[in-house]
């Protein structure tokens, strides 16, 4: 059984955790970013930095006062979604993205959000907050629903190429994020593959296989193929990135296209109509399991500070969940926790 997405919120006393939002990334623009911040500081133990152009955000924010849990620091820079990477990092030093990881950086901040370029946001966490010590290559947990719960695809784009030891640090990384912020105590691993046989895949996932059946550390279920990242076989399924996004593409356009197909050929007429209406409540919850929003965003694992990447798309409650996730991430000190898995893999 995959597990529930439940927060493990047993972290001892909490204190304020303060999340540096990119408040110019995303698809929507500064509106829903600043009302899914705002949103998000409602429930105590929030306080959030909007950064980004101020004037922008005091449009979005239509002469409603800030609340004393969020604040506004001025970055006028923009990194656009078609801009590359590095350079981007590089030559926009006023941008939204880079001001906020310099944020997290100075200790003024404990975690970063952003909904823009993935790569800039990737680029930035590197640069300016810097890798955990032990982290070869940071990696994306993408969050994907599985039939009674939902696991994490690591990597979800990070690393288009890797080698064996990236995968095995992907598994602990994902690990040990699934096991400190959601409470499964002993983490199921898979390694995705073309077959379930060990012998089965490319080189790398061969030799893969390898370092994670004779560690220790890993709950390592073995290869698991596509069909069984939704059927819940592992709460953590490591890949490359190229295979990873692909996946969680591909999941995404099978889910809008069913709900599509369904609209056009089934509740149609007279007798859909009412079909459409018994079965809304049920239709209704699988659209919240499988709607990004719900899951607020994805950790990019092996960066010092919390850092979430929320979808481009991302509407307020998505963003509002992005900070829930990174103040989780934070108040469970999940860098610290890889450190340490790290740090321990290399004493082996």
């Amino acid at each position: 059984m995959s597990a529930s997405f439940a927060h493990n919120d047993a972290a001892g006393p909490q204190r304020p955790v303060r999340v540096a939002l990119d408040a110019a990334g995303g698809d929507r623009g500064p509106e829903e970013l600043v009302h899914g911040a705002l949103e998000a500081v409602q429930q105590p133990g929030v306080a959030v930095t909007l950064v980004g152009d101020q004037h922008a955000i005091a449009e979005a924010l239509g002469g409603r006062p800030l609340p004393e849990q969020v604040k506004i620091v001025h970055a006028p820079g923009v990194v656009g979604m078609d801009d590359d990477p590095v350079r981007a990092v590089r030559e926009k030093r006023d941008s939204s993205i880079v001001a906020a990881a310099r944020l997290v950086r100075a200790g003024e901040a404990d975690a970063l959000v952003s909904a823009g370029n993935t790569g800039a946001t990737m680029a930035a966490g590197l640069f300016h907050i810097g890798r955990v010590p032990g982290v070869d290559r940071p990696a994306i947990a993408i969050p994907m629903p599985t039939e009674d719960g939902f696991c994490f695809v690591v990597d979800g784009g990070a690393n288009t190429e890797v080698r064996p030891e990236h995968l095995h640090g992907f598994a602990h990384m994902g690990a040990v994020y699934v096991r400190k912020v959601f409470g499964v105590d002993r983490p199921r691993v898979g390694l995705l593959n073309v077959g379930t046989e060990p012998s089965k895949g490319t080189k790398v996932t061969r030799d893969a296989y390898e370092l994670l059946k004779n560690d220790p550390a890993i709950h390592f279920v073995g290869n698991v193929e596509g069909n069984d990242v939704p059927a819940g076989a592992a709460d953590v399924v490591v890949c490359d990135g190229f295979t990873g996004n692909v996946v969680l593409k591909f999941a995404e356009g099978v889910a809008a296209t069913v709900f599509q197909l369904l609209r056009r050929h089934v509740f149609t007429g007279a007798r859909g109509a009412m079909a459409g209406m018994l079965v809304r409540p049920g239709l209704r919850r699988v659209r919240g399991r499988l709607d990004y929003a719900e899951y607020g965003g994805a950790p990019l694992l092996g960066i010092k500070g919390a850092v979430i990447i929320a979808h481009g798309r991302s509407d307020r409650r998505a963003i509002r969940n992005a900070i829930n996730a990174a103040a989780l991430a934070v108040r469970h000190d999940v860098p610290g926790r890889i450190g340490a898995a790290m740090a321990a893999r290399s004493e082996e």
